[in-house]
């Protein structure tokens, strides 16, 4: 029913000249009821388009298990934009990056230990072939052609920083239009020669991201594709964290500069991000070669912050587009509210130890096994062993471990061991005549999203060894901790729970409620804590972690309810106080 595609350096659209402003916004990031929120703001910044990954490990939890509801509700997010006025971009490559956890990619592809990924490997082909014939039919009334908002899509990611399999990007390519997928498809790369040299596919339009020095960029573009509209698919007006870094920012005069740039040389643009959102429950990313994985918080320091306020680069944006473009005065729709709901106790408290059985499933091994072996995608794994004694001080060492593993012997705490810091790859154990059991707890901090260590299995992959002798005949407890409403909490005050046998020498699931008579948005101030997860009414919040740099934890009001919240919070260490705060305002930095 309409066209959008190109003549020479020109985008049309029916037929009409058109420059793509674009900005990203994944409705994974967001609860469902703020997207329109979200995209209203999109297109009072003067933008025409909203661009979003699609993310696999989302949509199709466990293989042939697929869901499109809540957070991955896309065709109500979709539809929703096409009723503000905005067109959109999809990108449902099988892999997307975007920081988000095994960059989209489900985890239960590595049950396979001969599993190649992001190439001409038939299995992993099977497995995209299945997750296609249930997710593509799903765009094909929301495309352009057919009446809907779509107007692009693409095929894979950046593949070019990856691989070099044109072999593979055909396959992807004729994969989706064989399904009907008949608006203009592209890949994007990063302005490099090897990048556009692997990722480029034949009759399919190259884009290209960064974000600095546009004319270098296009330039570059330009000698692989010299009669094409120009486009930077992702520019990073912004950046995020990972745990233990400073907060990134950008300042806005630098951002409208490079983007006014771009717009000199009669080029469009997708703002990587425009609204960054939250990566709520287990599913941030991590980065390579050394290990870094990602905070909760996906701020990104862009146009609207975590919880969706426009930011002094959303005004400095408009204003350059009103450079260019006729926009209507600025109307913003009503601030969403924010209360500080003051402080509430953990009244409730149960150890991670009492409850294997109802948290997790039990499995024996003679050595140990990763979650991807054991059906597990995210969250927490648990090893547990009888050791011989008597043995005079000796080094333990995870062979390896992924990510973060403490160890216990007879429950009691000895330290942590951390995948790739030199500092925390051994521990000293000293076995007494009777013997002991070592108990070593591992977290899954996210797999990685981006390079050459993409297939990054959890928990420990090949042994464990008490001086030069492996250790065998293993109890393996799966917690992925999706659903704690199986635990039993014994009532108890700060200072008691505090001071509890072995409560130091164990995780503990810390439980208080929150009563208030009006929801609204919120920030959960985790300070004098030290590292664990947060459920808020049975919802995974996400991780905090004293290294900072995010302190809060942001709760979007459609989480709460009026009268009683639940508040968990499983502390792997131990808190200052057994009370939080609840804040109007965001300390990230």
């Amino acid at each position: 029913m309409g066209t959008f595609n190109y003549q020479g350096e020109q985008f049309l659209l029916d037929g009409q000249p058109i420059r793509i402003i674009s900005g990203a916004i994944h409705y994974f990031r967001v609860v469902p009821e703020y997207w329109r929120d979200r995209l209203l703001k999109l297109k009072a910044c003067g933008f025409n388009t909203v661009e979003t990954y699609v993310a696999w490990n989302l949509h199709e939890p466990r293989e042939g298990q697929f869901r499109f509801d809540g957070l991955a509700d896309i065709e109500q997010f979709i539809q929703i934009a096409a009723d503000v006025g905005l067109l959109v971009i999809v990108r449902p490559s099988p892999y997307i990056c975007a920081e988000w956890e095994f960059g989209g990619l489900p985890a239960w592809l590595l049950a396979d230990s001969d599993m190649r990924l992001r190439c001409f490997h038939q299995p992993f082909l099977d497995k995209v072939d299945a997750y296609y014939d249930v997710l593509l039919p799903k765009f094909k009334p929301l495309l352009y052609t057919n009446g809907g908002p779509i107007i692009a899509m693409q095929i894979e990611n950046e593949y070019g920083s990856y691989g070099n399999d044109k072999k593979y990007l055909e396959y992807l390519k004729t994969s989706m239009q064989s399904r009907g997928i008949d608006v203009l498809l592209f890949t994007s790369d990063g302005p490099e020669d090897a990048m556009l040299q692997g990722g480029m596919v034949d009759g399919v339009l190259e884009t290209v991201n960064f974000g600095s020095r546009p004319a270098e960029a296009f330039a570059k573009l330009r000698e692989y594709q010299s009669d094409k509209p120009l486009m930077c698919m992702e520019f990073w007006n912004g950046w995020f964290d990972h745990w233990g870094e400073q907060h990134h920012t950008r300042d806005e005069a630098d951002v409208a500069k490079v983007f006014q740039e771009m717009l000199e040389a009669n080029a469009s643009v997708n703002f990587y991000m425009f609204h960054g959102g939250t990566n709520f429950g287990f599913y941030n990313g991590a980065n390579n070669p050394k290990y870094e994985p990602t905070i909760t918080s996906y701020d990104y320091d862009v146009l609207l912050s975590e919880s969706g306020d426009p930011t002094p680069k959303f005004y400095a944006v408009r204003s350059v587009i009103e450079q260019y473009e006729k926009l209507d005065p600025l109307v913003l729709p009503d601030p969403i509210k924010k209360q500080a709901y003051g402080t509430i106790q953990m009244t409730e408290w149960t150890g991670l130890f009492d409850q294997l059985d109802a948290l997790g499933t039990k499995t024996q091994s003679a050595y140990p096994e990763t979650m991807e072996k054991l059906g597990q995608d995210y969250g927490f794994i648990l090893y547990k062993t009888h050791v011989t004694g008597p043995r005079g001080k000796t080094n333990l060492t995870l062979q390896d471990v992924r990510d973060r593993a403490i160890v216990y012997l007879d429950n009691r705490y000895i330290g942590v061991i951390e995948r790739d810091r030199e500092e925390l790859q051994e521990l000293e154990l000293e076995i007494p005549a009777s013997g002991a059991q070592l108990s070593i707890l591992v977290e899954n901090l996210g797999r990685t999203n981006y390079g050459r260590f993409l297939k990054d299995c959890k928990g420990i992959t090949e042994g464990v060894r008490l001086g030069y002798q492996f250790l065998f005949d293993w109890e393996i407890y799966t917690l992925p901790l999706d659903n704690l409403h199986s635990l039993s909490f014994e009532p108890g005050n700060g200072q008691e729970m505090a001071s509890e046998e072995g409560g130091a020498d164990q995780p503990v699931f810390y439980k208080g409620i929150l009563t208030i008579d009006e929801t609204a948005d919120t920030f959960m101030n985790m300070s004098g804590w030290t590292k664990g997860v947060v459920y808020v009414n049975g919802f995974n919040l996400g991780r905090y972690w004293e290294r900072g740099p995010q302190q809060t934890l942001y709760i979007p009001a459609p989480l709460l309810k009026v009268g009683d919240n639940e508040i968990i919070i499983f502390e792997l260490h131990g808190a200052q106080q057994l009370s939080v705060e609840f804040e109007d305002t965001a300390r990230l930095g």
